[in-house]
């Protein structure tokens, strides 16, 4: 693992099944990822999925994964696992938290499937309301990652709901109140109640670290991108307003400070 020291990243960006856009711009998302590597100066490997994961990890000192679709399965993870216990860091944003889903009779949508992945990554999606405008809380403004961000931004985004795997491990550092507004039919369908509400019974998290042995893992829920051929492929939603064209959080300065400070954390810590 002495290859870790190199400062090297391996970004994974991209949908399921292979080759799909599965509603997010992973070509976007890849490019702004790539310019915010190189602004540091880090060397960089990219894939679409996890399949040649157990490769780059040896070389690797930082992990980035913006997904919709793919995940680790049970031997991947292990590796993961490994890998940040000897000193990697895990940046995983926006549907890294996701994953395989699965059909539920009766209903249109997919219940997301719990598996190995979401265990090390310290997180599992359940479901998001649509796009709106967010005000994100900055719960630790004294960690490295949350630097120059101030108590709090806005940000035009999906309103993740993400359940935390390990609570008393995890070192919360973004929540949001997202208000009456933001509910979804998959709770109490698809999942019998939201176990992404805080104690308080209107938070949520979206941004967290943790330490994993001598290594760790950051996930930030924000990040969805879309492109007008993504756009338009979509079901006919009449309380979707969002523009053919959509940035939402990589449109924020607060975002990209965010996305600078993990790469420097993860790449060098």
């Amino acid at each position: 693992m002495t290859g870790q020291q190199s400062g090297r990243a391996h970004l994974i960006a991209g949908g399921f099944p292979p080759g799909s856009a599965a509603g997010h711009d992973h070509d976007y998302a890849r490019l702004r990822l790539l310019g915010l590597l190189a602004e540091q100066d880090v060397p960089a490997s990219v894939a679409n999925d996890y399949a040649d994961v157990e490769t780059w990890l040896p070389v690797s000192r930082l992990l980035i994964t913006y997904v919709a679709g793919p995940y680790p399965d049970a031997a991947q993870s292990h590796a993961i696992q490994h890998w940040l216990e000897t000193g990697g860091h895990w940046l995983g944003l926006h549907g890294t938290s996701g994953g395989r889903a699965e059909r539920v009779e009766g209903m249109r949508q997919r219940r997301t499937v719990k598996t190995e992945h979401h265990a090390v990554l310290g997180s599992y999606f359940l479901t998001h309301p649509p796009i709106c405008k967010i005000r994100v809380e900055v719960d630790d403004t004294e960690h490295p990652l949350t630097r120059g961000l101030g108590t709090s931004f806005e940000v035009e985004d999906e309103p993740y709901f993400i359940e935390l795997q390990d609570p008393g491990a995890t070192r919360i550092l973004l929540t949001a109140n997202y208000g009456p507004g933001a509910v979804s039919p998959s709770i109490g369908t698809l999942y019998a109640r939201d176990t992404s509400l805080q104690s308080d019974g209107k938070t949520r998290v979206l941004g967290y670290t943790r330490k994993v042995g001598d290594g760790g893992v950051t996930y930030f829920a924000l990040g969805h991108c879309h492109n007008p051929a993504i756009r338009a492929a979509r079901a006919a939603d009449a309380t979707d307003t969002t523009p053919p064209i959509f940035h939402g959080a990589w449109d924020s300065d607060a975002f990209i400070t965010l996305l600078r400070n993990a790469i420097a954390w993860g790449a060098r810590v």
